[in-house]
Parts: C-alpha cells; structure tokens; sequence
C-alpha cells in the first residue's frame, strides 16, 4: 500500500493536475495530419501532380506573341539593270502572333502522361507510407514515455525504501547494535539510488520532449500521458502477416508504380525515332513601307523526323531500360525487405510475450523477500547487505516488470505496422 502512495505522489509531482491528458489517438491524428514528415511527404505529391500538368502540355497548342523593332546599318536594296531599288526601309517595326499544334507524335506525349501518372501514384503511395512511419514513430514515443514514467515511480520508491532502511540503521546504530560501517553502507547506496532517480527524472523529460517534437510543440511544454487502456491485439500467424503486408505494404506498391512509370519512360524515349506531325499558323505583319502587303496570314502543315541526334535518342532508350531493370530487381530485394521486417517483429512479439510471463511472479517473490530481510534485520537475525540486495532485487524486478510490459505494446504495434495495418485505426478507438 505504502508504495501505490508513493507511487501516486510521484505522478502528482511531476505531472500537474491541470494539464489535459493526451492520449495516443488523439496525438496520433495530430500527427498524420500535421507532422513534419507527413506534410514534406504532401509536399512532394503537389510537385508530382505538377508534373503531369508539365506531361500534359504538349496536347495544348503552343502560342507565342512577338513584337520587335529593327534597325539595319545598309537600307536594303535590289538591283535591277543599271538601277537599284530599295526593298525595305532600315528601321522598321514587325509583330506577329502564332500558334503551333502536334496532331499526332506516335504515343510519345501519352507515354510522358502515363509516366507522370504513374509518378504521382507513387508519390502518393509515399505519402502513405510517411503517415503509417508517422503514426509508428508515434506509438513507440508514446509507450516510451509511459515506459519512462513507470520506471521514474520505481525508482522513486527505491529512494524511499533506502531512506527507511537508513533510518533503521541509525537507530540501531544510536543503540550501539550496530557498526558505523553499516551506516555509512546506507548512506551510499542511497545516495547511489538518488543518482538513478535523477537519471530516470531525465528520460522521462527527454521522451516527454520527444512527443512535443512529434507535435509541433515547444520542447518545454508539459506532457501528462493517458495510459492506453485497451490496444489493439496483433494475433496473426507468420505467414498471415507475410500475407497481409505483401498486400498491402506502400514500399512494394510505390515501386511497382515507379516501374510502370519507367517502362512509359522506356515508350517516350524510343518515340524519339518517329516522325511528329504538327500544324502551325499565324498572323505576322512588317511595318515597311516597300512591301505590297505589310501584313500576312500563314498556315504551316509539316512533319519533323529525327533522323539523327548524337547518339542522344538511343542513350536515353538505354538510360531508360537500364533504370527498369534496376527497379524491377530492386522490388525482389524489396520484397524480402518487408518479409525480414514482418519476421523480426513477430519474433520479437513472441520473446516479450515469454519475458512477460517470466516476470508475473517475480515482483510478488521480491517484495516478500523484502518484507523479511526488513524484520529480521529489525530482530537483529539479519544483515543490512541482505535489506540492500532486497531492495535491488526488488527494484530489479519492477523495471523487468515494466520494461516487458512496454517492450510487448511496442512490438505488437511494429508487427502491426509491418503487416501493414492501419494504426491510426486501431489505436483511436
């Protein structure tokens, strides 16, 4: 009992009451909408949806407007027999209007669609994948500091028992029972408990931090966490996770869409060697004096076809089926990527599953252990090693105990995640 009082004014101490308690749906929604990463990630997607209005340019007609003003060193002129005649003035004003329109260019402009389609795909996958990196990284902060705030009340109700077991040693040394050395064995070893509080104290500030940062928050700002009552449970087999994450997992399909955006890329660049078949027209008029008509009309139908570019056309078809061949293995590298990650968080789910079991009992021992050694110390059957080494073993048994707990939810929400499931979803209920 005397130590869930300790343990609830330490809570009290360094968490103020006025401050609202944050709990993980809430800051998880904060940060996949408003996070760091989560907005680059966006920012991203906009420059990739530019890039298919950039694709899509060439279907437009291309207008330009000009306008110039020349002024000649010779007046031009003709000669005809013996005499000559000026054909234009030496300074002289033209402006003119034109527009040019490709009718067709064998597929080259869709295949640039397609691939930029395809682009914006898979930056949008990439946003996907920078919301669930978010929302993990928020999670395991999170537990982190609920880990963090347990092992400070530990370690405050270590202080404490030191601080009994002292005072037990100084009255039993104003009584002559006992040696100095036995009090000045308390002192230290207390002043050693102190030091870890102090270093406890520092990780939960830091972690509190830590979630601050996560939050766009000042650093400094109070963090009280809601422990997470009720999470989600990963109960899957291997080869159900394997499943669920081949499925679903945006690395894969971001991939597969930067694939199919370089083989568009591969058609674009070998229609590089087909003719482009355009029309263009225009108004253009000449301020000169000389000219019957000073203004014109024109209507230009033509083909252009690339006979020869340096080597620049067929570089770039290589350049390009180079990149999909790298892609293409890379997804095979990819793929076993993400069933080593499954692989590792379910092995890892299992041993903090057995470490929980393996510290259910462990604490109730310890706290027996403990209850003795204190009397038969006070009966004078007992040792103060044998108090001290109970309330390290004890101690011990409470870290174990917590770090188990948390070290549980926190692989449980990285299989989660590695078997690509939403944990926005599952932990805001």
């Amino acid at each position: 009992m005397k130590r869930l009082h300790f343990a609830i004014l330490a809570a009290l101490f360094f968490v103020p009451l006025t401050s609202h308690a944050l709990t993980l749906g809430e800051g998880l929604m904060l940060v996949v909408e408003n996070g760091r990463d989560v907005t680059i990630a966006r920012s991203d997607e906009d420059g990739a949806r530019a890039s298919v209005s950039l694709a899509q340019s060439p279907r437009l007609p291309w207008v330009e407007l000009y306008g110039r003003e020349t002024w000649l060193r010779y007046q031009p002129e003709a000669k005809f027999g013996n005499s000559v005649v000026a054909t234009s003035q030496d300074q002289f004003v033209s402006y003119g209007l034109k527009a040019t329109q490709i009718l067709y260019d064998f597929n080259k402009t869709s295949s640039s669609i397609d691939a930029a389609k395809y682009g914006l795909a898979a930056r949008e996958i990439e946003t996907s994948q920078a919301v669930k990196l978010a929302a993990l990284e928020f999670v395991i902060a999170y537990l982190d500091l609920l880990e963090s705030e347990k092992l400070l009340r530990v370690a405050i109700d270590e202080v404490t028992l030191y601080e009994a077991h002292k005072k037990d040693a100084e009255s039993r040394f104003k009584a002559g029972v006992v040696t100095r050395n036995e009090l000045l064995q308390a002192d230290v070893t207390l002043s050693d408990s102190q030091q870890r509080r102090l270093t406890a104290e520092n990780l939960r500030s830091l972690r509190a931090s830590k979630i601050n940062s996560l939050l766009l928050k000042p650093l400094n700002d109070i963090v009280k966490a809601e422990e997470v009552k009720s999470g989600p449970i990963a109960g899957m087999t291997l080869d159900e996770a394997w499943a669920s994450a081949e499925a679903t997992s945006p690395r894969l399909k971001e991939i597969e869409a930067l694939i199919a955006a370089k083989e568009e890329n591969v058609r674009t660049a070998q229609a590089e060697y087909l003719p482009t078949i355009y029309v263009s027209g225009g108004y253009d008029y000449l301020a000169n004096k000389y000219m019957v008509h000073q203004d014109n009309w024109s209507v230009i139908a033509g083909v252009n076809i690339n006979l020869f570019s340096g080597g620049a056309s067929s570089s770039r078809v290589s350049l390009a089926k180079a990149g999909l061949r790298s892609l293409k293995l890379g997804r095979e590298k990819l793929l076993d990527g993400v069933r080593l990650e499954v692989k590792s968080a379910d092995l890892n789910l299992r041993s903090s599953a057995q470490k929980m079991e393996v510290t259910k009992t462990a604490i109730v021992s310890a706290e027996e252990n403990l209850r003795l050694q204190r009397l038969r110390y006070r009966e004078g059957v007992g040792t103060s090693t044998e108090v001290l080494d109970a309330v390290t073993l004890l101690t011990t048994a409470e870290v174990n105990s917590w770090k188990s707990l948390y070290g549980f939810k926190r692989a449980e929400a990285a299989l989660l995640n590695a078997a690509g499931k939403d944990l926005v979803g599952l932990y805001e209920k």
